[in-house]
């Protein structure tokens, strides 16, 4: 029956990915430089962690693809998909599902050490001052190896998005971008919804995240 392109990625999701992607890059380059980037390495953490608890409410209450329900995990399923038993699908497949949940605990992880971790001469995080010296010096070390953690995640998600495009043969980049994936017409998958209610609700959501991010920054300490 051949392929058929339809609507997998609303444009909330698309647009959480590719902001989270800047939000990651613009964090790694400014704590490699230092100094006074450092001011900008916070303010890249405080937008992910508003954007990872928007993807958070957004996997319960977002189209059918973007639900955690759609793309449980699954360790079975992942290891039949490496040894090339894949079963058909729409979303995310089971390796796919284990790479999203790994890269959302592990940047949790990165924010969460990272506002209590300090680099000893000018720098803190804005919860610092809710734990004592020895804790703040545990965090601090823990975020500094989570983020090659985080790194080597990202590491494998492109070389995942390359062995697609160049072996299988399949546009993941374009269906991020887009939203619309080519898919085997025999699934006759129902599109995700991607209306203007959807895309409202996502805005709302992500504002209250935003402002829950705000109050843990500005309101904790």
């Amino acid at each position: 029956m051949g392929t058929i392109s339809t609507r997998v990625w609303d444009l909330p999701t698309r647009v959480f990915h590719w902001a989270l992607a800047a939000c990651i890059v613009g964090s790694i380059l400014t704590a490699s430089i230092g100094g006074n980037a450092i001011g900008w390495h916070f303010r890249f953490g405080y937008a992910i962690l508003a954007l990872v608890l928007f993807r958070l409410v957004w996997g319960f209450a977002g189209p059918r693809y973007a639900r955690f329900s759609s793309f449980p995990p699954n360790p079975a399923a992942a290891i039949a998909h490496l040894r090339g038993h894949a079963t058909p699908g729409v979303g995310h497949n089971p390796l796919g599902a284990f790479s999203v949940y790994a890269l959302l605990l592990a940047l949790a992880v990165q924010v969460g050490t990272g506002l209590f971790a300090n680099d000893d001469i000018m720098w803190e995080g804005p919860l610092r001052p809710l734990v004592s010296n020895a804790a703040s010096e545990w965090l601090t070390r823990a975020h500094r190896i989570n983020r090659l953690v985080v790194i080597g995640l990202i590491a494998l998600h492109l070389a995942a998005v390359a062995f697609y495009a160049f072996v299988k043969k399949e546009r993941l980049v374009r269906a991020m971008i887009d939203g619309d994936r080519d898919v085997d017409a025999a699934l006759s998958p129902p599109p995700a919804e991607d209306g203007a209610r959807v895309r409202a609700t996502a805005l709302a959501l992500f504002a209250c995240c935003a402002l829950v991010a705000w109050l843990v920054v500005t309101q904790l300490r």
